[in-house]
Parts: C-alpha cells; structure tokens; sequence
C-alpha cells in the first residue's frame, strides 16, 4: 500500500490510467541496476529516482572531474574530486527520501555481476566503452535479465532494449560482434551535453514503462537519434544464431 506521503508524491502518476496506484506500487517494489553515473546514468537515476522506483542499485568506480560537468548533471563544482556513486546517492535520496540507494563503487567483474543480476528486474547500461558494454551484455544473457543499452558521442545517440527473458531476444554481441575497443570516444570525440540527457531520460523512460508491464518501442530495435536535425532512425536486430554469447552454438 501507498503511504498518505506517497499519494502525494506521485499524484500526477496516480492519474495515469496507465499506472495509477498499482502501477505506482510495481514502481515502488521495482529494483534496477544503473551501471554508469556519467552523461547517461546521472539524468536516468534522477528520474528513475523521482519517479518512486523504489530500490536503485548504483555502480561506478570514477572520480568527478570538472570535464564531466558539461554534460553529468547530477554534479556541481564543489563536488570534483569525490566518487560519483557517493555524490549521486546523495542526490537521489535528496529527490525521493522514501527510495533505497545502494552503491557499488568499484569496476564490477562478470561474477559480481552475476550476484547482482539475481537481486534486480532489469538493469541500464550507461557506461562509455564497448569493454564493459559486451561484459555487461554477457552477464545479462547468462541470468536472463533485461537490458536497456544507451550510448551518444558528438551529437548522435544510440537506444536499444534487449528483453532477455524472451528466447528469440538479440543481444548486443549479435548488434555488435566485435568487442574491440571504439576508436572513437567521448574522450577523443566529445560530445554535446544535451544528447546524452535525451538518451538517458529517454532509457529510464523504457524502464518505468517495462516495470509498468507498457509496449516497449525498442525492443530487438536499434533507435539511433541525430541531434543537429532531431530525427530517429530505426533498425531491426535480429537474433544471430551463431551468437559467441546468445545463439545455439555458443
């Protein structure tokens, strides 16, 4: 049940047909992992946050650095030097009091990962690097657990969520077989601030509706968004049966 607090909190939810106060109470017994809390994972775990979910685990194991603050909202000045995951549970429980924030404030390996899949209903990839993206994909196939992969560098985004539960899901080693490090980077590339918010927002937004039980739009779906011209485009990934990590040959 909802406290007399909670009601109020969430009364714009609570008009919602699609969520009301049973959509609000899957929201509150949901529990999801946040791996990243840079450009991507501050705006998702800010509104995931908000939006009552109510356990949030939060992985990361950098230092804020001034140049992150271009584009890592959940951060000021003040804060450069500390580790983010402290700073963000500061933010989160300063949002919503009423939610759970849990830290993992080291680089995880896949048999810790392994252990926390087992405790969460989905989790969001918001890293920057194809190492930990190709990990982070291997443990959620091995434990069957939902995916929401985001990624943006220069002023370009990428959207995808892959349901592991369901046997004939791609994954992101069928969308990208190759784990070879990117050439390319925010590092060396940049990035403008405002996309990777667009896809941040846009991954705890596929969260709340897939803890709602709503469609999801990008399922097995590419979604790569220009920012210059606000356009998407949408390609089909396929499940690979060769997959080296989800296909019957594996």
């Amino acid at each position: 049940m909802l406290t007399e607090s909670e009601i109020l909190r969430y009364s714009r939810h609570l008009l919602l047909e699609d969520v009301g106060e049973i959509g609000q109470q899957k929201l509150k017994n949901a529990k999801v992992l946040i791996i990243g809390m840079g450009g991507l994972g501050s705006p998702a775990a800010m509104y995931l946050a908000a939006a009552g979910v109510g356990t949030l685990v939060i992985a990361d194991f950098d230092q804020l650095e001034v140049s992150n603050l271009q584009r890592q909202i959940g951060y000021q000045t003040a804060d450069t030097g500390s580790d983010k995951v402290k700073l963000m549970k500061q933010r989160l429980n300063s949002i919503n009091p009423e939610i759970i924030v849990r830290c993992i404030n080291r680089k995880m390996d896949a048999e810790q990962l392994s252990l926390e899949l087992m405790m969460v209903n989905l989790v969001l990839d918001c890293t920057d690097n194809m190492h930990s993206r190709h990990l982070i994909n291997a443990a959620c196939v091995q434990a069957k657990a939902s995916l929401i992969v985001g990624a943006a560098m220069r002023f370009e985004g990428q959207l995808i969520f892959f349901d592991h539960n369901q046997s004939d899901a791609a994954c992101y080693h069928c969308l990208f077989p190759k784990s070879e490090e990117q050439v390319l980077n925010c590092s060396n590339s940049g990035v403008i601030g405002p996309v990777v918010g667009t896809i941040g927002t846009m991954q705890a937004l596929e969260a709340i509706k897939y803890i709602l039980g709503l469609p999801s739009g990008i399922k097995n779906r590419l979604k790569l968004f220009d920012g210059k011209t606000l356009d998407w485009q949408t390609f089909t990934v396929t499940k690979d049966p060769n997959c080296s990590v989800c296909g019957q040959k594996k």
